[in-house]
Parts: C-alpha cells; sequence; structure tokens
C-alpha cells in the first residue's frame, strides 16, 4: 500500500517547480517591461525631455516592484537578504535619480550608474545560489556580470556629450534578452522537476 503522506524528496520537488514556474513568469514580465521601456525611451528621449525623464525614474522604481515579486516567488525558508538590499538601493537610487536628474543628465547617469553595479552584483549572486537547485541561471548570471560593468561605463562617461537617457536603451535591451533566456532555460527545468514528483 502506498504511504499517503509525501517524501521529503517530492515535497522538495513540488515546491523547486513552483518556484520555477513563478520566477519564469516573472522573468517573461521583466522582459516585456524591458521591451516597452527601450521601445519608449527611443521614441522620446530626444523629442520630450519630461518623458523621457520620467523613464528614466521608472526604471529603477520598476526593478524595485520586480525584486518584490522575486521575494514572493520563492519558499519561506530561502534566504532573502539579497532582494532586500536591492530594494532598499533601488528606492534610494530612484530618488537619487529624481534629485539629480534637477542637476543635469549626467548626475542622474552616474547614480543610475552606481545602481546598476549593485544592482548586478545582486543579481549575480542570485544567480549562482539558485544555479544548483533550480538550473537555468547562467544568463542572469553573465547578465549581472554585465550589468556591473554597463555600471562601471556609466560613470566613467557621465559627462559625455553623447550621453543621455537614450544610452540607457542598450543596458535595458540586453537585461530583455538575458530574462528572456533565463525564462526559457527554466522551461527545461520544469520539465525535469514535474518528472521528479
Amino acid at each position: 500500500m502506498e504511504s499517503l503522506i509525501a517524501s521529503p524528496n517530492v515535497t522538495a520537488s513540488a515546491t523547486a517547480v513552483t518556484t520555477a514556474k513563478s520566477l519564469r513568469r516573472l522573468y517573461f514580465i521583466r522582459t516585456t517591461f524591458s521591451i516597452i521601456w527601450v521601445i519608449l525611451v527611443s521614441v522620446f528621449a530626444k523629442s520630450n525631455t519630461t518623458i523621457a525623464n520620467i523613464l528614466f525614474v521608472i526604471y529603477p522604481a520598476w526593478d524595485v516592484f520586480a525584486t518584490f515579486l522575486d521575494i514572493k516567488a520563492n519558499p519561506q525558508q530561502v534566504s532573502k537578504t539579497p532582494q532586500y538590499v536591492n530594494i532598499v538601493f533601488g528606492i534610494l537610487t530612484t530618488i537619487g535619480v529624481v534629485l539629480a536628474l534637477q542637476k543635469g543628465v549626467s548626475q542622474a547617469l552616474i547614480v543610475f550608474g552606481v545602481w546598476a553595479f549593485v544592482s548586478g552584483l545582486v543579481q549575480l549572486i542570485l544567480g549562482i545560489s539558485r544555479r544548483k537547485k533550480l538550473g537555468g541561471q547562467w544568463p542572469l548570471i553573465i547578465s549581472g556580470g554585465q550589468s556591473m560593468l554597463a555600471g562601471i561605463s556609466f560613470i566613467a562617461m557621465a559627462n559625455s556629450p553623447t550621453m543621455g537617457v537614450s544610452s540607457l536603451a542598450g543596458y535595458s535591451a540586453f537585461g530583455a534578452f538575458y530574462f528572456l533566456l533565463s525564462a526559457i532555460r527554466l522551461s527545461k527545468t520544469i520539465k525535469n522537476l514535474e518528472k521528479a514528483v
């Protein structure tokens, strides 16, 4: 007679499936947001300063909300310290960008650059920590490292005459690409985990 009580391995696999599905959904949402953001920046960056500045502020604010969804997607027993750090830093960055834009885009790019570096570091840490349990994280690991490099370049070139809000479009486009890859890769992980349940 089969036991009606799920074994620890089965329970762990079921939890992993739920987590992977939630993260895959979040990655698709993040991909969609980034694509829409890139399109809007491409349209308004040079023609409407007000909208461009609003888009500048929205980006780190959106990341705060997305990180909150990331926290909700993970089991309670999993440490969420990196995500909470990212939320606090994202809120500070959103406020910082608003204040910096009053002085100029270059100052706002410096604030954004620092945030891109820190958020990339957090993403790198999360990708590495999730890799063993869920797999499908290498695109986010690469994206995290790339975000750190992008942050450094934003800071270094903030005062260049060619730098502006439109400079962030490439950064966001790469983010969309890596989130999409991660979502697709997690689909394979979900299939393998479901076989184990």
